[in-house]
């Protein structure tokens, strides 16, 4: 597919620097552009990049002023990171539409009192269970199960070995990447008085609403009673532990290694960083910002407010924090040395008075 750079500049209600005819049928990156292909240029870091780019053209921000010569051809628009999004998105569904696939495989099992919606197509080794509805546009790729009772979605894709345990429900345009598992048995146990644990039963489900998506070897416990929800819009990254009970706000981000226990309540929009832990029946406001490797224990009350460190602390007092930890070796090595002084001077002083008395 060929596309020229007027064509792309239309599209993206954009202004053209340089020849409006030359065509690209690819994307790159702008350090490795190419002849024939778009890149896009956000990042200020990455502007030396244009000036030896071979990339036929590169979309730029409206204000971008260049300082030195190139030769790429510059579609111009309010936001290039954004723009260049939605030109992967289309590209991605172009590629998909060429190589989609439809029906069940041979291989799969499909229980016969599963409902099963148009265009959907199921791969193999892929087991759906009795009374599973999957809706339209589904790619159900091999070796993913799907147990009782479950509900689908439209236009949703599964990626190899999901496994989706029995009651949970899934909106539409829901993607879950490879061996992540929904509706697990939340960690429940009882301590006996002779020091073992009984298990408590976990009898409610997992909820994911519309438009979220889920990364690889992640977990999303079912609830003990009631559900486990994931709103609608959140992004989960891999290696992600999502406790019964909790729920993720709608728009909410969470970043790779972070744990959630349970019944903690995430607010909308907000961000998680890497590695970060959270304790359980917390209640974490709208917006709220967490750094990465922090520990929250206590209920964030304050919205759109950045954490960091562990116990975590307002931001602010954090980066005061840092600049005191990078000193303490020196400030250790004066309060040795004042140490030292202090000695000095008792004794002197002690010297002193001995002598006075004399």
């Amino acid at each position: 597919m060929q596309f020229t750079a007027k064509q792309i500049s239309e599209f993206l209600d954009g202004s053209i620097d340089g020849n409006p005819d030359v065509a690209v049928s690819e994307l790159s990156k702008i350090e490795d552009g190419k002849e024939g292909s778009l890149s896009f240029l956000s990042n200020p870091k990455y502007e030396n990049f244009l000036y030896s780019t071979r990339a036929s053209v590169v979309i730029v921000s409206r204000s971008f002023a260049p300082t030195q010569p190139y030769t790429s051809t510059l579609i111009r628009v309010d936001n290039p990171y954004s723009s260049f999004t939605i030109l992967l998105d289309k590209y991605n569904e172009a590629i998909n539409a060429q190589a989609a696939q439809s029906g069940v495989d041979k291989l799969a099992f499909v229980h016969p009192t599963a409902k099963i919606g148009k265009n959907v197509f199921i791969d193999a080794f892929s087991y759906i269970a009795e009374n599973v509805v999957i809706g339209d546009g589904c790619k159900i790729n091999s070796q993913t199960f799907i147990g009782a009772n479950s509900k689908i979605g439209d236009n949703c894709t599964f990626f190899p070995g999901v496994k989706i345990y029995h009651n949970s429900v899934i909106g539409n345009k829901v993607t879950i990447h490879a061996n992540t598992v929904i509706g697990s048995d939340g960690f429940g146990f009882a301590p006996q008085k002779d020091g073992t644990y009984n298990k408590i039963p976990q009898i409610g489900n997992v909820i994911i609403e519309d438009d979220v998506e889920i990364g690889a070897n992640t977990t999303v416990d079912r609830a003990t009673m009631g559900s486990t929800i994931v709103r609608k819009g959140a992004k989960i990254d891999n290696l992600i532990q999502i406790a019964h009970n909790v729920e993720i706000g709608e728009n909410t981000v969470l970043a790779a290694q972070s744990g959630i226990s349970g019944s903690t309540k995430v607010g909308a929009n907000s961000v998680v960083g890497g590695q970060v832990g959270i304790a359980g029946h917390l209640t974490l406001a709208k917006g709220t910002q967490i750094g990465a490797q922090a520990g929250i224990n206590f209920n964030i009350t304050e919205e759109n407010k950045q954490w960091h460190g562990s116990p975590a602390q307002p931001l602010r007092n954090w980066m005061r924090a840092s600049v005191i930890f990078k000193h303490l070796p020196d400030v250790e090595k004066r309060i040795n040395l004042l140490e030292q002084e202090l000695k000095k001077l008792t004794a002197e002083l002690e010297k002193n008075t001995i002598h006075n008395e004399r």
